[in-house]
């Protein structure tokens, strides 16, 4: 196979396959061979990002995602995503293993803010206790020049209930809980709109979807900049 692209998932198994329906969706495809060429890579005993960030005597992620970096890098892939935001708190090591690109999903939907919201401030960042910590969104909203508004510790409470309660260990979704943590996050936090910084999020508002808070999808913004890459290097093949 030639011109494809890597997904390195499972980071959970649950939120990747959101992550690859909401791609399969968005192709503009109409027949078998109009889908897009890729690798699913499902590494779902990658250990836990948030619980090593939080304690770095826990079993560090690094070095299974390096493998998978390098494996799929022999391959030859036109480009890596990586559908996990956690994860990039590894992103400079991973990019270093190799010379193809790899997407930056949290770069990417900082970006989209300024296209779609132009007129934020005020940005409300959402994700596990790991994202949080490690400033992944903080830093890139910062540097858009734009305000980070983190969640008080009730709500971040809240948002672990929702992502590993619920969702990873039941694969359930809460939407009552699911749409108070976005609430206060424009009530209480007084965020212009908020970042769903984390995959489960992103298949939550995939299965419940909030209508009425501005919200930037860290993930559905991948899935338009996976499709963005993979159609322009279709057309090349179209050239050549």
């Amino acid at each position: 196979m030639q011109k494809f692209f890597t997904i390195i998932g499972g980071m959970g198994t649950m939120a990747t396959e959101s992550y690859v329906h909401q791609l399969n969706l968005r192709t503009p495809a109409h027949a078998d061979q109009e889908y897009l060429n890729y690798i699913l890579v499902n590494h779902a005993t990658v250990p836990d990002r948030t619980d090593y960030i939080l304690d770095h005597s826990q079993p560090s992620p690094l070095p299974s995602l390096l493998e998978d970096i390098k494996q799929q890098s022999q391959l030859r892939p036109e480009f890596f995503t990586l559908p996990c935001n956690t994860a990039h708190y590894f992103y400079e090591d991973l990019q270093a293993a190799t010379d193809i690109p790899i997407l930056h999903m949290p770069r990417e939907a900082v970006k989209e803010i300024k296209r779609r919201y132009p007129q934020a401030k005020r940005i409300g960042i959402t994700g596990t206790r790991g994202t949080i910590a490690d400033k992944i969104y903080e830093h890139e909203v910062k540097v858009a020049g734009l305000e980070p508004v983190l969640p008080t510790p009730a709500i971040e409470d809240e948002t672990m209930a929702l992502i590993y309660d619920n969702i990873k260990e039941n694969n359930h979704v809460d939407a009552e809980l699911y749409h108070r943590i976005l609430r206060e996050m424009v009530t209480e936090q007084h965020a212009d709109l908020v970042i769903l910084g984390c995959t489960e999020l992103s298949l939550a508002q995939e299965r419940e979807p909030e209508t009425e808070i501005p919200t930037i999808d860290g993930q559905s913004v991948l899935v338009d900049r996976t499709l963005e890459l993979a159609l322009k290097e279709r057309e090349n093949i179209s050239e050549d």
